[in-house]
């Protein structure tokens, strides 16, 4: 979900559009008629036989002015940000926008020429003062009415994403909170600290070094799940410095029972990923698979290319299916879908589980 995403959006609406379009055209009179109350165009106005035609012709450049600007606004707010670039934005989309106004009221002075004054000589026919008068005072009026709708199009973009930005922030807290928890649940967990302080009191009564390397590896993994669970994002070097804490402990817990093979390339090491990420999918394969000395679960963390990480365990799945919590891989996915463009990839084969994770570049 990107801060651009205008489906919601006022403009997004045709007949929203259409209202725009008709607040224009009373505007465009209304100033019009302000500039010079005086002037002939108004003597027997309603009385005219053409102004139901002169309100449609009206009606139409009104509308060509304003899906005019909504283009122009549409097609800028890919290339230049209003929030990166605010004066050159506003500097090119002004003089879009008035050179726009210019065509199309060139291509409409054309129209009536043809069409209308045949008769009367056609474009070769000469303009009298007050004409001339009047088209600059359409034009005038014709240019504020393009930039009355930029500055709507312009203010509709700008609540839009500020709209948007509040909402990606709050579900990425509450997802940087679900994580979070998890990591709390995984540290008062009574399971998995009896089970590591098993291994350590064991460890320390055969050898007092393996013991101690215990403890400290131990010690990293609290360290980090307290630091860094509430950011948004880690680079890949971070994570996987965490995660060969979290092996160490896995390793003498387990034994032989899993191995793992890590094979990343290091230009990718600079690359984020959303904290916890390595440890949550391992931890998954945990979970749903046997580890036996015999016939080990395999785990493998390497890099296709620079920008994508592969994890991926051999599947020995257990006879009896655990009860998850339902925020590891699906939390991965959604927070994904706030920082990137790109997902993570789940795919599942005969004796294979495999996760493609981007890498993202900050």
């Amino acid at each position: 979900m990107g801060l651009n995403n205008m489906r919601d959006s006022f403009l997004s609406n045709s007949r929203k559009r259409i209202l725009l379009v008709f607040f224009a055209l009373v505007l465009l009179y209304l100033v019009t008629y302000i500039i010079d109350p005086f002037s002939s165009y108004w003597n027997g106005y309603f009385s005219r036989p053409s102004t139901i035609a002169d309100l449609l012709f009206s009606f139409v450049l009104c509308f060509a002015y304003s899906e005019s600007s909504i283009f122009i606004s549409a097609r800028l707010n890919k290339r230049i940000s209003w929030t990166v670039s605010p004066t050159k934005r506003f500097l090119l989309e002004s003089s879009l926008i008035f050179f726009s106004v210019l065509l199309i009221n060139l291509i409409a002075d054309s129209v009536v020429a043809l069409v209308i004054d045949t008769d009367c000589g056609g474009i070769w026919r000469e303009v009298s003062m007050e004409e001339t008068r009047g088209m600059l005072q359409w034009t005038v009026v014709s240019v504020m009415i393009a930039f009355m709708i930029m500055a709507v199009n312009t203010g509709n973009y700008l609540i839009q994403n500020w709209k948007n930005a509040a909402v990606h922030a709050a579900e990425l807290n509450q997802l940087a909170t679900e994580a979070e928890l998890h990591s709390l649940k995984l540290q008062i967990d009574p399971h998995f600290v009896f089970n590591n302080l098993s291994v350590l009191s064991e460890l320390i009564l055969e050898d007092q070094q393996l013991g101690y390397e215990y403890a400290e590896n131990f010690s990293k993994i609290y360290r980090y799940m307290l630091v860094n669970s509430k950011r948004d994002m880690i680079s890949l070097e971070d994570e996987l410095r965490f995660l060969n804490s979290y092996i160490f402990l896995i390793e003498n817990r387990f034994g032989e029972g899993v191995q793992f093979e890590i094979n990343v390339a290091p230009l990718a090491l600079s690359l984020y990923t959303p904290p916890l990420t390595l440890q949550l999918l391992v931890e998954n394969a945990l979970k749903h698979n046997k580890t036996n000395k015999k016939d080990p679960l395999l785990v493998r963390i390497y890099t296709e290319n620079e920008d994508t990480l592969v994890v991926e365990n051999s599947c020995l799945p257990i006879d009896k299916t655990l009860e998850t919590s339902g925020i590891g891989i699906e939390n991965i996915k959604r927070r994904y879908a706030l920082l990137s463009v790109r997902r993570p990839q789940v795919l599942q084969e005969d004796n294979l589980f495999k996760v493609i994770i981007p890498l993202i570049q900050r």
